[in-house]
């Protein structure tokens, strides 16, 4: 569908949208593959944040000063299209029910689910989906919105579910971009009539459609995520299945140690290393010999993060292939690899490796050798 449209140039419309390739589930498709649609709801998990996170002192996500809760953006705000793990670049409809590509790609227009609701029970509307991108892409907030969102001229409502992204240019990629809108509601940062500035709304509750609330709260230490029972996209297919827990905790600590310490004495319940020393040499004890701590690597077919070298092809020096030859050669990663990093790492074959934008192709000698923890 996505190479019809492209080569036609026909309007196209539909519940999902496909940047390259067909869509793999057809409208009416119940739920995604990987899931459980019967899994049952209830307990609690208590987690870290993956990046190591040490404090937060804000709750709101979208501006640049102060750092927000951890997974708050996942736990509390949906996009208008959303994701699966079976496909790349195709987004299936949340927010939005229906998603149109004008006949020059030049625009998209989204359809706004009729049940789509807020936590306070107001509807999500399009002119909240043009308040959330217009506040998004002001100066108030972090640039990296401004920047992500740079190809995309404004937001236009069409009805009252009705909106139109036009685009600087044609771009097969625009619809996914303007897709991943998180919506807030126009209430969020309303004080009367005038709206607080939005980098100043530091300590305003957000006002989010997402599948969890906020709850309990140690300011700065944890916050707890409650699932929401009157979620509106609960029984949605591309909710169906997700989000089971009743409770998501996330504990804050101050720096790796005292993380890795609370871990062994049981104050979470899961985390992941990133640090090859670490999980080598950090991961033993009574607990782990007796199986009540579990440590285990688990394989998967995902693309996989990595380390390297990169040359700066600006500076004169680096400019030669030959050079960038000769430093790559230069690097012992077999060395490396058993001496210093336990033989926990693989090398890689390009900056897309196990991924679906892979090249098939033998590595050119002139690439920096990198490393990828397995």
């Amino acid at each position: 569908m996505a190479f019809w449209l492209c080569m036609s140039g026909s309007a196209w419309a539909a519940h999902a949208y496909a940047q390259f390739g067909d869509i793999r589930y057809p409208a009416g498709f119940t739920h995604f593959s990987y899931v459980n649609p019967a899994a049952p709801k209830g307990g609690e998990i208590v987690l870290v944040p993956p990046t190591r996170q040490s404090n937060f002192d804000k709750y709101n996500p979208f501006t640049l000063k102060g750092s927000a809760p951890p997974a708050m953006l996942a736990m509390m705000f949906d996009t208008l299209l959303v994701s699966n793990m079976d496909e790349p670049t195709t987004a299936y409809g949340l927010l939005a029910s229906d998603v149109t590509v004008a006949n020059d790609r030049m625009s998209v227009t989204f359809q706004i689910h009729p049940q789509a609701r807020f936590h306070n029970g107001d509807p999500v509307l399009a002119s909240d989906v043009r308040h959330s991108f217009e506040r998004l892409t002001s100066k108030q907030a972090a640039p990296q919105y401004r920047t992500y969102f740079g190809e995309v001229k404004g937001a236009s409502v069409l009805g009252e579910r009705s909106i139109r992204f036009d685009f600087v240019r044609p771009n097969s990629e625009l619809p996914l971009i303007v897709g991943s809108l998180p919506v807030f509601s126009q209430k969020w940062g309303l004080e009367g009539k005038n709206y607080k500035p939005f980098d100043q709304m530091v300590m305003d509750m957000p006002i989010a459609s997402g599948p969890y609330r906020m709850g309990r709260v140690q300011f700065g230490k944890d916050i707890t995520y409650e699932r929401d029972p009157a979620y509106w996209a609960k029984d949605l297919n591309v909710r169906k299945g997700l989000f089971n827990f009743d409770r998501i905790t996330y504990k804050i600590y101050k720096d790796s140690t005292a993380q890795l310490e609370a871990f062994k004495a049981g104050e979470f319940d899961y985390m992941q290393s990133f640090i090859a020393r670490e999980w080598a040499r950090a991961f033993t004890g009574r607990a782990f010999e007796r199986g009540e701590l579990i440590k285990a690597e688990l394989p998967h077919g995902n693309a996989g993060d990595f380390q390297g070298f990169l040359f700066n092809l600006r500076r004169d020096q680096f400019k030669d292939v030959r050079v960038r030859q000769a430093v790559a050669l230069a690097m012992d990663f077999e060395w490396l690899n058993r001496q210093l990093f336990y033989n926990a790492y693989s090398r890689v074959r390009g900056y897309f490796v196990a991924s679906d934008f892979e090249a098939n192709c033998h590595e050119s000698r002139a690439t920096p050798r990198m490393m990828k923890e397995t």
